[in-house]
């Protein structure tokens, strides 16, 4: 527990805390402004009636919403019906754990797929501190592959992979977030997400795909991993944090892998998430299912039709963060300064490059001197670096304050660098 990737979070939520009149570009949630409290009613009403038109009794309705139900979930079929119409991925409802969150999707899958000291999970450098901190509670050491500008590199995970077989280790997955990930913002190319699955096919590795902003962002939209997996390589992790709401802590974990146990019994290891969850959470809230189930219904499975409003929204603040930074930040300045950032084509997340050390000091003194709040790059990176560097989280905030913060952090990259 004496892990710094355990206090991130604390730390940035007591500088939020400190001051609160700091705009800050830390947290990576969705905007409060395009949520209606109606909908959870409408939503539950919308799962309510279908229950009723599927022929179930009043006193199944009432036990679908007030009693635990099964470990497994109650809404696989309706997710199973989204994922083929949403994304193309063709999967039995029997695969589906429906999870607390994506998080626990991560949880139950290490725990589950971990069973050797000598196991090694891959990750990305850098790379979203849920998967990493979760490993590390389960006693699984993460092992970095450095992810370039256009994301991860295939002949650096054959490297890897390479140097933890001679060192008489086991890699048994590797944890990717092709779609805008976080912290990065970057987005896999079709031909690595090809490339990654051959890969582990040759390694026999599993791939544990997170995505969840593939959904709430515009543009055309690549095919997941899993809808390419002809070899039941991936293990996609879901969640609907963003596409819905994060109140209703809703994710699922599909995994169609085939497992023999120890009697020579085969099952699914879906079947195997579903032991271990029983014993952690028992089950996911029926109620948050009931929103989840309705919103899947009012849009036919289609989430991404659901989220084109929203999705516009996310877009236009992160063109308008990259246009701030453009403004305040010209070329001649940026360059004398020591500055540059990337330009993700979606999701929530930029990443900023600056002259000197973007630490928890750095942090305190932006908040307090200059009124504004980012995301130290280093917590990102399970092996250490990114001490350089800055994420700006685009979501949260109205256009207002992206003007005004990205003013305000102008100032404090100029007074920095002149420090530095």
């Amino acid at each position: 527990m004496s892990d710094p990737v355990m206090d991130t979070m604390n730390f940035l939520n007591e500088i939020t805390l400190r001051y609160p009149e700091a705009i800050s570009f830390a947290p990576g949630r969705p905007y409060d402004g395009l949520f209606d409290v109606e909908q959870i009613f409408a939503h539950i009403r919308r799962y309510l009636d279908h229950l009723a038109l599927q022929g179930e009794s009043p006193a199944g309705i009432r036990e679908a919403l007030f009693q635990y139900g099964p470990t497994a979930g109650r809404i696989r079929e309706l997710i199973a019906g989204s994922l083929r119409a949403d994304e193309d991925i063709q999967v039995p409802a029997e695969s589906i754990v429906v999870t607390v969150g994506c998080q626990e999707a991560m949880f139950l899958t290490l725990r589950v797929l971990f069973s050797r000291r000598e196991d090694v999970l891959l990750v990305s450098s850098p790379s979203y501190v849920g998967i990493t901190g979760a490993a590390r509670l389960l006693g699984i050491e993460p092992v970095a592959v450095v992810e370039h500008e256009d994301g991860l590199s295939c002949a650096d995970v054959e490297v890897a992979v390479a140097v933890e077989l001679a060192a008489g280790r086991r890699p048994r997955a590797i944890y990717v977030t092709p779609d805008h990930s976080n912290p990065s913002g970057v987005t896999m190319p079709l031909r690595t997400r090809h490339e990654l699955l051959d890969l582990a096919a040759r390694h026999d590795l599993l791939i544990l795909e997170d995505s969840p902003y593939r959904l709430v962002s515009q543009g055309t939209r690549l095919p997941t991993l899993k809808s390419l997996d002809r070899a039941r390589r991936v293990v996609h992790l879901g969640s609907y944090s963003k596409t819905v709401f994060p109140g209703a802590r809703v994710g699922f974990a599909v995994a169609d892998q085939t497992v023999v146990d120890t009697a020579g019994r085969s099952g699914l290891l879906a079947d195997e998430l579903a032991k271990v969850k029983s014993m952690v959470t028992v089950n996911t809230s029926p109620l948050g299912q009931a929103v989840i189930a309705g919103a899947l219904l009012e849009s036919a499975g289609r989430i991404s039709d659901l989220n084109d409003e929203t999705a516009k929204y996310y877009g236009d603040t992160l063109r308008t963060t990259l246009r701030c930074l453009d403004r305040v930040l010209p070329p001649v300045r940026r360059a004398r300064l020591g500055v540059g950032w990337n330009r993700p084509s979606g999701g929530f997340f930029l990443t900023l490059k600056v002259p000197f050390r973007a630490d928890n000091a750095a942090l305190a003194r932006s908040a307090q001197d200059f009124g504004v709040i980012w995301t130290p790059m280093s917590y990102f990176y399970p092996q250490g670096g990114g001490e350089r560097g800055i994420r700006l989280s685009t979501s949260y905030l109205t256009h207002d304050e992206i003007e005004s913060g990205i003013a305000r952090l102008a100032e404090f990259i100029a007074s920095a660098s002149e420090d530095s």
